[in-house]
């Protein structure tokens, strides 16, 4: 956490992950262009945030583009903020979201996180149902894992697997997978408190597609997550990145993921809120 630290210390770089927060997925380029910086010092700067964690990098053509990756602050905040607590600060976060939020054309999911693990096991923690169901909160996916191939759900261990429409992508084993990722359910609109017409007007949204890119770092394996292809103002990309209420999304189910593989148990389910005076 130290360089995280050292690296929110500088104003400029600050400027840079605002800037991202405002518009994820920027070049140098366009990243310059909205600061009295040259190139050279915005380059050190997201040099800085890159080793920090705070950015992390894709590429589209030949063009490199930065996003902000929410997986180092998500860490202090697990270090310093309650369960409970998080989720008043999550409220507030919310609010201010609301208050001050920005049309978005398509908006994009970047989150990287480091594992202690190896590609070999990781692979199998994001293919094999017996592993998905441990930190995907009793979900099962299943495939072949070939492209064009179905990935299934299901949601009870003697249930059905269901075809929700998802389709394998990419499938390199050990290196890349992705897959098209299902519309909302039935499901999700009693778990959300969404009305019949609420969750017909999101059953309109376009299917997203979420990439996992898997790379060894020492003796570790450096996971990168990105959910992209929204629709603008996708109900869909608030649940994935976590910003409706009662959806911990990728955040939340990607820190189970490595807590797994790291300590052999997921993450604990979190306890029922307290009530007033409790």
């Amino acid at each position: 956490m130290d360089e995280v630290f050292r690296a929110l210390a500088d104003t400029s770089r600050r400027r840079l992950l605002d800037s991202l927060n405002v518009r994820n997925g920027q070049s140098l380029r366009e990243l310059c262009a909205g600061l009295d910086m040259t190139r050279q010092s915005v380059s050190k700067h997201l040099a800085v945030l890159e080793a920090a964690g705070l950015v992390t990098t894709s590429r589209r053509g030949r063009e490199k583009l930065h996003h902000l990756n929410a997986a180092p602050i998500n860490a202090i905040a697990d270090r310093w903020i309650s369960r409970y607590d998080r989720e008043r600060a999550r409220a507030l976060a919310d609010l201010q979201t609301a208050l001050e939020a920005r049309s978005v054309s398509s908006p994009r999911f970047v989150y990287t996180t480091y594992i202690r693990t190896t590609p070999q096991r990781l692979w199998a923690a994001l293919t094999e149902p017996a592993f998905t169901r441990r930190y995907w909160g009793g979900v099962a996916l299943r495939s072949e894992w070939t492209t064009g191939s179905p990935v299934l759900w299901q949601d009870e261990p003697d249930g059905e697997f269901r075809d929700l429409g998802q389709r394998v992508v990419v499938a390199e084993p050990y290196r890349r997978l992705a897959y098209t990722w299902h519309g909302f359910q039935p499901e999700h609109a009693a778990h959300f408190g969404w009305s019949a017409e609420e969750l017909a007007a999101r059953l309109g949204e376009r299917r997203s597609t979420v990439t996992f890119a898997l790379a060894p770092h020492g003796d570790a394996v450096r996971l990168t997550v990105t959910h992209d292809d929204f629709s603008p103002d996708s109900e869909m990309y608030r649940a994935i990145s976590g910003q409706l209420d009662g959806s911990g999304g990728w955040p939340e189910l990607l820190a189970s993921l490595k807590t797994l593989l790291e300590t052999g148990e997921p993450l604990p389910e979190p306890a029922p809120a307290a009530t007033a005076g409790a």
